[in-house]
């Protein structure tokens, strides 16, 4: 559980384990003071896609180097510029910070030779998955780097689900009601919660294509769903993939069952498709 109290030896443990740098990453800090943690492709000839990963963590915690062989696949088998963010956490820098250092990613992603930037997907995991879907609300907004899709995996979406009673609370793992109050409350600060918090904001028309997975057993699960008819009511596609009953994490915690290898087969298959649509519609 996350609370104030634990919220320190957390993370010291995970800088901890974030400091070895494998020889295949490059990391960097951008003028933004926004980290990168850089996975390059192995092949490819010319600009090609490229896909802009932010870490979980309910907010609070977590560094991009927790997603490093997530990373690895996807820059191998899509043959894409991976660029992991390292975002300032809450409660120190509540909203827009962290939004705002993933846009700095977003931008110099956009910009790099190696990065066809038609072909630029945004995805995260859990408070990443939130992030990604609001850094998809933001690029449509300002209207400066267009996104091929967005992947938003169990993604934390809605402050008021911490309030919800459902039947399967007792089969919550991983994240519970408190941790999800705590970094809420620690996210938003003094913001409008209809501005910062993604299933508040009314339009979600113009989005980009996306892929929602989560499992039953998730605290996520039912505002997760809501969201994906939401966004196929404003004329948004999207792909939903739900896994009978699964935790929250359930695919870090058990990384080599069948039922997570499968979950992560879908989300690549869906950032191929639509990288792969964009570069012939381009053609």
């Amino acid at each position: 559980m996350i609370n104030p109290k634990t919220l320190p030896m957390i993370r010291g443990a995970q800088r901890l384990f974030s400091r070895r740098v494998p020889p295949d990453i490059e990391v960097l800090t951008l003028p933004s003071g926004a980290g990168v943690r850089l996975h390059r492709p192995a092949f490819g000839t010319g600009p090609g896609p490229a896909v802009l990963w932010i870490h979980g963590g309910g907010y609070l915690i977590g560094t991009p180097a927790q997603d490093d062989a997530a990373c690895r696949v996807l820059a191998r088998e899509l043959g894409a510029t991976v660029a992991a963010v390292r975002y300032r956490l809450a409660p120190e820098f509540p909203y827009p910070s962290s939004l705002e250092d993933c846009y700095s990613v977003l931008t110099w992603l956009h910009g790099l030779p190696a990065v066809d930037p038609e072909r630029i997907a945004i995805a995260g995991a859990s408070a990443g998955g939130g992030l990604a879907a609001a850094l998809a609300l933001l690029a449509r907004d300002r209207a400066e780097v267009p996104v091929a899709s967005q992947l938003l995996v169990y993604p934390m979406l809605d402050d008021r689900s911490s309030d919800r009673v459902g039947e399967h609370d007792s089969k919550f793992r991983l994240w519970t009601r408190s941790s999800n109050r705590y970094g809420w409350r620690s996210y938003l600060g003094d913001a409008d919660p209809n501005v910062a918090v993604p299933a508040r904001r009314q339009d979600l028309s113009g989005l980009p294509q996306a892929w929602i997975g989560v499992g039953t057993f998730d605290l996520f699960h039912d505002e997760d769903l809501e969201y994906a008819e939401r966004l196929r009511a404003a004329g948004v596609p999207c792909d939903v993939e739900v896994v009978e009953g699964a935790f929250h994490g359930f695919d870090g915690i058990a990384a080599k069952a069948p039922v997570s290898r499968a979950f992560f087969g879908s989300q690549l298959d869906f950032l191929r498709r639509t990288l792969t649509q964009t570069e012939t519609a381009g053609a």
